[in-house]
This record gives C-alpha cells, structure tokens and sequence, in this order.
C-alpha cells in the first residue's frame, strides 16, 4: 500500500527535437528542475537533440515534461519523446557535458 505522506516518485528519460542546440536549453532546464527540486541530467545529445533525464515527484516530472514542449525562449521545440522509467533515487540535477 502507496504511503499518502510520500508523493508518488517518477522517472522521466527525454530526447528534445528542434532548435534546442546553441540556444540556452540546457541553462533553462537545469533552472526549471532545480525550481522543482527534481533531480537528473541534461545534455546535447550528437544527433543534436537535447536529452534529460528528470526525477522526482510525478507531478512535477510531468510540468517539466510540459516545458519542454514550450522550450527556452529562443529554441524552437518540434518533438519531445518521453520514456518512463523506474525511479533510481536521483537527488540532484547536473548540466552533462
């Protein structure tokens, strides 16, 4: 039985398609998972997508699923493929590279 005082925990692994290379989407993402204190990964994938991996509670992991269909200001996002994944206790976010 799911404890109510423990929010439901998710794992995200996301690949970002568009204009998101060179244009400040790794900087804006980490800022927007640090503000909701998920933990993970983000970096230029070589196809020139930008891959992340976002963990944390569900509802959160779903708003930063949701802002990556919106993007950083100057990218411009044309596909965001989402894989979910068992959670692995990741606390803090980091900019691979």
């Amino acid at each position: 039985m799911r404890d109510p005082a423990k929010p439901d925990r998710a794992r995200a692994h996301v690949w970002v398609s568009g204009r998101v290379q060179g244009v400040y989407f790794r900087a804006y993402v980490e800022d927007e998972a640090i503000f909701r204190r998920m933990g993970g990964w983000v970096r230029n994938a070589p196809d020139g997508r930008v891959e992340a991996v976002f963990e944390g509670e569900r509802g959160s992991v779903e708003a930063m699923i949701q802002w990556c269909h919106r993007g950083s200001p100057a990218s411009r996002v044309t596909d965001v493929e989402v894989v979910w994944e068992a959670p692995q206790g990741e606390q803090s976010f980091r900019v691979r590279y």
